[in-house]
């Protein structure tokens, strides 16, 4: 993204829904990547979740990783991807920002903050774009799938990336079930990682909507006790969240500094179901904050 973030989306691809493809070969870092120890267990005994985390300095090349090659449900995160999705679309000709779509009853699913007011009226794409990546709309993304030509689609567009380990199996909202050792919809910290690297350094989108994605991103009011609650002041953080049920918790993005090169973060935490909302969104905090310690941006 341009400014801070300077056309860096945050991707995370997907794969056929193989066996093979779930436990795919461990990806090398980048030859300038220095990958250091970074435990975490004991966030994990907190509450007696899984932590899935992955941090890359983007200027020193530095990488902290703790189960970074284990399966995790993304929940909500895949819908900023889904906006690259489309502006790709929009940039191919296939599809127009100002193009209007009637919202039905038909289409309601829970939490639906921004469609739920418009049955029986229009949105644009652009807004069904803005409220899927800002607030998280439900029912706005699954019509931008339905949109681009259904899932199968959608699933096809995520190997363009390169990536073949995350895996799409379900819309909104089945995607959120989080089952333990169920593959479909979940994805590996470090590929996520890579994906937001790669990103980084893209011309995939226009300036024009890359800034717009951008703006989505940091206008956000979610999770703002998860990596929201670690960006040092002064810095400026593009985020998406995702949550579901068995504690999945999770929360992947940029963090900006006004000077100096922004830090990637993948955080998702998962199995703590005794714990409250505030706790987990906690553990994921505290887990960027000693991720920022360690790479000396603390």
């Amino acid at each position: 993204m341009s400014g801070g973030f300077d056309r860096r989306s945050l991707i995370v691809g997907s794969g056929a829904l193989t066996l093979a493809a779930c436990y795919p070969e461990r990806k090398k870092p980048q030859a300038d990547e220095q990958t250091q120890d970074f435990f975490l267990s004991d966030l994990e005994a907190r509450h007696g979740g899984r932590l899935g985390f992955a941090a890359l300095d983007m200027g020193s090349g530095r990488r902290l990783l703790w189960r970074s090659q284990e399966r995790f449900a993304f929940c909500s995160t895949f819908k900023a991807f889904l906006a690259v999705a489309t502006f790709e679309r929009i940039q191919r000709d296939e599809e127009d920002l100002d193009r209007t779509v009637r919202i039905t009853a038909a289409d309601m699913i829970p939490h639906a903050p921004v469609t739920e007011k418009a049955v029986g009226r229009t949105l644009t794409i652009r807004q069904l774009m803005q409220a899927a990546v800002e607030v998280s709309d439900n029912p706005a993304a699954n019509i931008l799938i339905r949109e681009m030509g259904g899932i199968a689609v959608w699933r096809s567009w995520w190997p363009t990336f390169g990536d073949t380990t995350t895996l799409i199996s379900r819309l909104e909202p089945d995607l959120n079930t989080a089952l333990p050792n169920d593959p479909r919809d979940t994805c590996l910290p470090e590929q996520t990682l890579a994906n937001i690297q790669l990103m980084a350094s893209s011309t995939r989108l226009t300036p024009e909507h890359d800034a717009l994605l951008k703006s989505w991103l940091i206008a956000s009011p979610t999770g703002p006790g998860r990596l929201k609650a670690a960006t040092p002041a002064g810095w400026t953080i593009a985020h998406k969240t995702g949550t579901g049920s068995n504690g999945a918790t999770n929360d992947i993005g940029m963090l900006t500094p006004s000077t100096g090169a922004p830090i990637i973060m993948a955080a998702y935490f998962s199995g703590a179901v005794e714990a409250t909302d505030d706790q987990r969104d906690a553990v994921i905090a505290d887990a960027a904050r000693r991720a920022l310690k360690a790479l000396g941006r603390g």
